[in-house]
């Protein structure tokens, strides 16, 4: 039988506090559910054991929260069960998300002794005055103290996470910004333009009128400053956030972006399997109980059928700049894409948003500022 990949996702959502700005599935104040969460995190592992006997892991990602604020040896045990569970490519890419004011040199040594061999660190700004504004913990003198602790521990893949258009900031202060991360040497940056959203800290000071976003054009001028200034460096600007130095791109997220198939483990973990989608409960302790009491439980779960894949496999793929291989499209559904979409592209081609180029169907620089409008032609 063929080996198929599959990427692997495992959910840490421990956090030492919440950021103003995040929505994410993550939590301070919980540590004492620690110790059963890893428990129910080996079991639901243990559970797939059989279903993924045929799959090769390719790329293992595991994020939060901050998975560097748990103790070191609840990583090792879950890798180190992985790769009892599972057939772990030789070659895989195993990504772990640290934030600065968690991380040691020794939770670094243990780490890559793990077997993590990629580094997902969130700086966000190079201002100490908006990493405070931001609901940060740290400061940049932790992330430069972090980040060469990660290069002496064997750490030669490292990503930062940088945040634009948020309030207060200014355009040199952008600059700036960009400036001192890519004299680090790195090997890949991910450049999010905030956005404010309910729930969290900065939505409900938005909602009260306390919080007043950056302008539109100073946010779309800051996000061509971060592609001239990194492209000038050496990075690929490869997806619509995400630049990497050559052979460096994430290749985890690539099966996302690509419509691969991946296995979320933890709460709220979110999976793409055998052509359904579906999610794990988001509450820890719900979590912790569901797996101890119904085992493997999956939500939402939805069979995705051929249209439904092929209008996802446009809007996840013009996510990447190089977009869309009509060849590849051909080749993956059967059928020429000008066949289901011409009418889609065309218009959006006659607004500027898109252009062919070599059999590839690519956003423009237009289309990268309004990058929804083009999404949204294939909902």
């Amino acid at each position: 039988m063929d080996t198929k990949s599959v990427g692997l996702y495992i959910h840490i959502p421990f956090c030492k506090a919440k950021c103003h700005y995040c929505d994410f599935n993550s939590c301070a104040g919980t540590e004492s559910s620690i110790p059963d969460y890893f428990n129910a995190l080996k079991s639901e592992m243990q559970l797939y054991t059989s279903e993924l006997s045929d799959y090769n892991v390719n790329t293992i990602f595991i994020g939060g929260g901050t998975p560097s604020y748990v103790e070191p040896h609840n990583i090792y045990e879950v890798l180190n069960l992985c790769g009892r569970c599972f057939s772990i490519d030789s070659k895989a890419e195993i990504t772990m998300e640290a934030n600065p004011g968690t991380l040691s040199y020794e939770k670094l040594v243990s780490y890559r002794v793990s077997g993590i061999n990629r580094l997902s660190i969130g700086l966000q700004a190079w201002q100490n005055k908006h990493l405070s504004a931001l609901g940060r913990i740290h400061r940049i003198s932790d992330f430069t103290n972090n980040f060469s602790e990660a290069r002496k521990a064997g750490f030669r893949n490292i990503n930062v996470d940088l945040i634009f258009g948020f309030p207060g900031q200014t355009m040199g202060e952008w600059h700036e910004t960009l400036a001192n991360t890519v004299e680090l040497g790195m090997e890949h940056v991910s450049c999010y333009s905030l956005i404010i959203e309910e729930g969290t800290v900065f939505g409900d000071r938005f909602e009260k009128g306390s919080l007043i976003p950056l302008e539109d054009d100073t946010d779309r001028e800051m996000y061509h400053t971060a592609i001239d200034t990194l492209t000038k460096h050496g990075f690929k600007h490869y997806e619509i956030s995400n630049f990497a130095r050559s052979g460096y791109e994430c290749r985890h997220n690539l099966i996302y972006w690509k419509t691969g198939q991946y296995i979320g483990i933890g709460a709220g973990a979110h999976s793409y399997f055998n052509g359904s989608r579906f999610n794990n409960v988001s509450g820890i302790d719900e979590y912790i109980s569901r797996i101890a009491r119904e085992g493997l439980h999956r939500e939402n779960e939805q069979l995705i059928d051929a249209d439904e894949q092929m209008k996802e496999f446009m809007m996840l793929g013009f996510r990447l700049v190089d977009g869309i291989d009509a060849d590849e499209f051909k080749t993956r559904f059967g059928v020429d894409v000008l066949e289901v979409f011409g009418s889609q592209i065309s218009g959006l081609e006659k607004r500027k948003l898109l252009k062919t180029e070599n059999g590839r169907f690519k956003m423009t620089e237009a289309g990268l500022d309004l990058a929804n409008q083009v999404y949204m032609e294939f909902v």
